[in-house]
């Protein structure tokens, strides 16, 4: 038992130096603008003619998406035939700090979708966001429903449910306190609200390493995939300033969007005027976004090509884990071959 605890104290202390290498499937940046830009990966053959704009939340590292090889949503999908696109929030500026959410959910998410689409050749791009980018995917879709071949959310909130609606409609929590004194919200003060919501899981994490290590089977690609998952789930970015008081106010505070009370571009944000075919994903044991805060978008929605699918697993294991590659993935893939483009498929495309 010493021996073998002593070996595998020698196998972690090697992988834990060496730096896991994340967001390696091949791609290029099609556009830049302010803090932000949109890199595009083109599919080494591909089959489908829609392509898919995958935007992530803005206060996490794009890299989600595409976290190592055998664990990316991205290099999957363009083995399957698809050109995908991400957006990278970047660092925000210290102006950034006035960047309201309507401008990131419309006219940002708006050429986002042009370029992709345009650097397929397509007629539309398929949206695909994740958390808080879902949100921004359904605020665009109320108000521009026919901009995108379908809508895909991912764990994305839409109306306050769970300990972090709870949190955010205290008294005592003032977002516009902290809007004015930080401007930009600093990462390491969102990060620890997170870490809050389960204040034993950094703990639970290491000791499921460690027993893993000890009592085996022994597997470098495990521990390869929790390294590139810790270092993704410790490298986060700060949060515009009025995003944050429009996402924790009027989202959570007052459940905006359901209500019908927002606006952008001078007319209001309905979840009923969405119509585009829309797939809402939510996962069993999401304590950041449960199933109560994302469902509202499928019941409320006007689209007659509507699905919303409920399955194993939290907010991040299930997107990122092995288990996603068998299951969450093909069936994303499955939803967007269904819905691709009416003309014949594009002619096989090699990046020889």
């Amino acid at each position: 038992m010493i021996g073998g605890a002593i070996q595998a104290i020698s196998r972690l202390g090697r992988l834990a130096r060496t730096k896991a290498q994340v967001g390696v499937t091949p791609h290029r940046v099609i556009h830049r603008e302010g803090s932000w830009s949109l890199l595009f990966f083109p599919a080494p053959k591909r089959r489908h003619a829609r392509p898919i704009l995958m935007v992530p939340s803005m206060i996490n590292r794009w890299y989600v998406l595409d976290l190592m090889p055998g664990r990316s949503l991205v290099e999957y999908l363009t083995h399957e035939g698809f050109d995908v696109s991400v957006i990278d929030w970047g660092e925000p500026r210290p102006e950034d700090r006035y960047l309201r959410l309507e401008d990131v959910a419309g006219p940002m998410i708006g050429r986002a979708l042009t370029k992709t689409a345009k650097a397929s050749g397509a007629d539309k791009a398929h949206m695909l966001g994740y958390c808080m980018g879902g949100t921004l995917g359904a605020m665009h879709a109320a108000v521009h429903s026919d901009s995108m071949a379908s809508l895909t959310t991912l764990a994305a909130p839409v109306r306050a449910a769970g300990i972090l609606a709870d949190w955010t409609r205290s008294p005592a929590f003032d977002a516009s306190a902290l809007v004015d004194a930080f401007g930009n919200i600093p990462w390491p003060l969102l990060q620890a609200s997170f870490l809050m919501l389960r204040p034993t899981l950094t703990p639970s994490k290491l000791w499921f390493l460690w027993d893993r290590a000890i009592r085996g089977p022994w597997n470098d690609d495990f521990v390869f995939g929790f390294l590139a998952k810790e270092r993704w789930a410790n490298d986060n970015v700060s949060m515009p300033g009025e995003v944050f008081r429009s996402w924790v106010d009027d989202i959570y505070r007052d459940d905006a969007l359901t209500k019908g009370t927002m606006s952008m571009e001078g007319g209001p944000v309905r979840l009923e005027a969405i119509t585009t075919p829309l797939h809402a994903l939510t996962f069993e044991d999401d304590y950041i976004v449960p199933m109560d805060s994302a469902e509202p978008l499928v019941s409320m929605a006007s689209s007659a090509d509507k699905l919303h699918t409920h399955l194993p697993g939290g907010h991040v294991g299930a997107v990122v884990s092995k288990g996603a590659r068998k299951h969450l993935w093909p069936l994303l893939a499955r939803f967007w071959s269904d819905r691709d483009a009416p003309s014949s498929a594009p002619a096989l495309r090699s990046l020889g």
